[in-house]
């Protein structure tokens, strides 16, 4: 009996993707899927630019029109790659067209967009997920299996810092990133979602939070042309519009603390998103950088043989990594993607809720609107809890 298909419509072809297509074209190979995903068709605003993207990476076509993509029947899950201040309007015509939904994060730039492409899924009975690809790494797999597991006791504290050093150099020109309308906010929502997150995933719901945000550089080169975290120079200068730095303290629903820091202006750190979680029996650390190793100390060990042990999350048994190589030889950063495609697959075929969902990308938000609420008034701010 032949394996059934399911025909994938990407928006958006630069950054992410080149991720999301990877990880289409990379997951049924290694996971044994239940379904078959199908390329079969790719969005984008540059014609010329989104034909030769398709042959590339082999989606069957492509096309400026999203609108029809989204509506036709050959299409099953539509994947939304694109910036994010056109996440709700896609998200939201495509779940009203019947069609699954897998989005890139941040959800949306505020709450009340949210709750929008939230409303929207729930109604027309569509699978949606947020592509909060670091949950699916093994090392942080696994540090969840152990939290769960009881092996830190009560959880403490979370440290979470996302640093980056690609905006250091105030000669580095405008992009879509640095402004409002296209991004939204600037390290807080791009970086700062993923820590909130990794903190919710791993620790629960955040409560209270009260922030600061900076831009440290106000005026930059204007755009001349920009792809992924490169850029080269236009005529005249630019006004930012988005914040450099984010730092915020948060209270947990379950007792705990945490601190929050997100910058792109970190000289040396090229993607240092880190964690370290202290419970009452123990301690976890995991940094992107060294995204396959775990740190973990244990109060049960006997006090002459105690330290930080690193455990390679590479063995068969380690979540996601029985499907790729054998122990000791290393996932990348494309694996996320393709570890998050295999389970959204199994989960519309099976009939079975996706997680990370449109409410965890909500409630997300509503992490970060806190946080801006805070600023704006200058003390501390209640979450809303998105039901």
């Amino acid at each position: 009996m032949p394996q059934p298909k399911l025909n994938v419509c990407l928006i958006g072809y630069k950054f992410m993707g080149k991720a999301h297509s990877q990880a289409w074209r990379t997951a049924g190979r290694f996971f044994d899927l239940d379904a078959q995903p199908v390329l079969k068709v790719v969005c984008g605003r540059d014609a010329a630019a989104l034909a030769d993207f398709a042959e590339r990476w082999k989606w069957e076509r492509s096309t400026i029109d999203w609108q029809q993509a989204v509506r036709d029947d050959d299409v099953d899950v539509v994947d939304i790659s694109a910036p994010g201040h056109v996440h709700c309007e896609i998200g939201v015509a495509a779940a009203q067209a019947g069609k699954h939904v897998f989005c890139e994060k941040p959800l949306a730039f505020t709450v009340k967009e949210s709750k929008e492409m939230l409303s929207a899924a729930r109604e027309a009975g569509v699978k949606h997920m947020v592509n909060f690809n670091y949950r699916r790494y093994p090392a942080v797999a696994l540090a969840k299996q152990m939290i769960d597991g009881g092996e830190l006791g009560e959880i403490r504290h979370i440290r979470c810092t996302y640093l980056q050093d690609w905006l250091v150099d105030p000669q580095f020109p405008m992009n879509w990133r640095l402004r409002p309308e296209t991004a939204g906010s600037g390290a807080h929502g791009d970086l700062g979602a993923h820590s909130i997150d990794l903190a919710r995933f791993l620790v629960g719901e955040i409560s209270d939070v009260v922030g600061m945000k900076k831009t440290f550089i106000t005026e930059r080169p204007a755009e001349g042309t920009s792809s992924g975290l490169t850029a080269t120079a236009g005529e005249g200068t630019e006004q930012v519009g988005v914040d450099d730095c984010s730092v915020f303290l948060a209270k947990f629903s379950g007792g705990a603390l945490g601190t929050f820091e997100a910058t792109r202006m970190a000289p040396g750190r090229k993607n240092y998103n880190r964690f370290e979680i202290n419970g009452s029996q123990g301690s976890l650390v995991w940094c992107f950088e060294r995204l396959n190793e775990l740190e973990y100390y244990s109060t049960a060990d006997p006090g002459t043989a105690r330290g930080f042990r690193t455990i390679l999350a590479t063995e068969g048994e380690h979540p996601y990594a029985g499907s790729w190589w054998p122990p000791g030889h290393m996932l990348g950063y494309e694996h996320g993607f393709a570890n998050a495609v295999s389970d959204l697959v199994q989960c519309i075929v099976h009939d079975q809720p996706c997680q990370p969902d449109f409410q965890d990308g909500a409630q997300c938000v509503a992490v970060l609107e806190a946080v801006d609420q805070s600023i704006e008034a200058g003390h501390w701010a209640g979450v809303e809890m998105i039901a």
